[in-house]
């Protein structure tokens, strides 16, 4: 059976860099710089698909890549025929309410489980995990299931960032994480802060980035722990 191969970066951009700058030379070297052809996948976005997929060409036009649309009406078709897929960020309840509506879900996830790359970001990578339970977006639609396509048996919260503004009273994004895990114990959570990613290549599993992460779960079910993980961290344990 084909090992998977995902990348799962947190952004498209970290601090003051272009759009993907920081993502293309992880993207080029998860791609072994072969010439690919990749369904873009553009749901995340509330506004046209074309111009996000022509911004996402733009930054990547230094690699050997052609990237194809994945439009409503040609979707499965698009995604069948490409040898890669790439998921870009926006809204994840978006996202997920149009691969559900095209009834996408399994052709995307079938095809990951037989090799075909899987690139996301934001958006794009939090489906990847089991739900979007660990979204940052607002509900502005509401998707068939927060069921996602489980690539991972864990969750993902992309963005990762804790601090709490002067004179914020609302939750900090570790409170708001610590209720997901709190209800759901046995589910870990992977935090990726702007500037990092995950990459999953002959089974193994791989924290990369220029910043540390952090992995929320609860040790036997009971104490929520929170671990610091730095770039190079195997956690292939968590497959």
């Amino acid at each position: 059976m084909p090992s998977k191969r995902i990348l799962a970066l947190s952004s498209s951009w970290a601090g003051n860099s272009a759009y993907l700058e920081t993502a293309i030379p992880v993207i080029k070297k998860f791609l072994v710089s072969k010439a690919t052809n990749i369904a873009f996948i553009p749901f995340a976005s509330v506004d046209d698909y074309e111009e996000y997929a022509s911004n996402v060409r733009e930054a990547l036009k230094n690699l050997p890549v052609t990237i194809e649309t994945v439009l409503p009406g040609n979707a499965k078709s698009v995604i069948e025929k490409n040898d890669a897929i790439m998921v870009g960020g926006g809204n994840t309840f978006k996202l997920l309410h149009d691969i559900y509506q095209l009834n996408l879900l399994d052709i995307i996830r079938d095809k990951v489980n037989d090799g075909v790359p899987y690139i996301g970001w934001s958006a794009g990578s939090n489906i990847a995990g089991t739900t979007i339970g660990t979204t940052n977006d607002m509900p502005i639609i509401e998707p068939k299931s927060f069921n996602a396509l489980k690539l991972f048996p864990f969750q993902i919260n992309p963005h990762y960032y804790n601090q709490q503004a002067k004179g914020f009273n609302g939750e900090t994004r570790d409170q708001r994480l610590d209720e997901f895990i709190k209800m759901n114990p046995g589910i870990p959570i992977v935090c990726l802060p702007e500037g990092t990613a995950l990459q999953l290549a002959e089974q193994k599993l791989k924290f990369v980035g220029n910043v540390s992460g952090i992995l929320l779960y609860m040790d036997n079910l009971t104490l929520l722990t929170r671990k610091e993980i730095n770039s190079g961290t195997d956690l292939s344990y968590l497959l």
